[in-house]
């Protein structure tokens, strides 16, 4: 078995449900991990858009998830412990996918660490990722696209 993320909610490279958009309810989609490395201390996970108009944009944010969480409920009720980082818009929360026109895609990235991260909670994607680079045991993505109607 290998480290895999997936989602209740929709299909790999499926359409996300717009109950989990800016044209909904803007609540986080569930997400449920498994087979992460032995020696996992934390998790990171990173929600983005690769085809935003000027340039990738950031969602979510969360680090520090325990080790021992194999799963995010709808609407992300967090784990104890886990800490929110900046987004694109600057706000530690969820942002769901709205795209200006045409079909976005946007991926949940997943990071097992081999250490929890002493970061503060205005941190944003350049700072999680240059601390985490050296603690990164596997990661496992998930995308899914989304097009306003």
């Amino acid at each position: 078995m290998s480290f895999e993320l997936t989602s209740p909610a929709f299909k790999p490279g499926g359409r996300i449900p717009e109950k989990f958009t800016c044209d909904g309810d803007d609540i986080a989609p569930p997400l449920i991990w498994r087979d992460p490395p032995a020696k996992t201390q934390s998790f990171a996970l990173i929600m983005d858009d690769p085809d935003a108009p000027r340039g990738t944009w950031v969602h979510w944010l969360l680090f520090n998830l325990p080790a021992g969480s194999h799963e995010l409920p709808e609407a992300a009720a967090l784990p104890p412990g886990t800490q929110v980082g900046h987004n694109g818009w600057g706000r530690s929360l969820y942002g769901g996918p709205c795209p200006p026109s045409g079909t976005h895609r946007y991926v949940f990235t997943l990071y097992a660490l081999d250490t929890l991260l002493n970061l503060s909670s205005s941190t944003d994607k350049s700072q999680l990722l240059r601390a985490m680079e050296p603690h990164i045991l596997a990661e496992a993505k998930l995308m899914g696209g989304y097009s306003r109607r």
